[in-house]
């Protein structure tokens, strides 16, 4: 099964819950889901100090 954050709701979710384009996922974990924002905010801050 798999887990999503909805931005809308700001809540996680399963498959079956909002549209694609209003959440982040999929996820492998409930818990995973529930951390989206913050991982998309270290992976974010990863690639802005990226010299490349």
């Amino acid at each position: 099964m798999d887990w999503y954050y909805c931005l809308h709701h700001q809540q996680v979710e399963q498959e079956d819950g909002c549209p694609n384009a209003e959440r982040m996922g999929p996820y492998a974990t409930e818990t995973e889901a529930a951390n989206a924002l913050a991982t998309a905010a270290v992976r974010n801050d990863a690639y802005d100090s990226d010299d490349d």
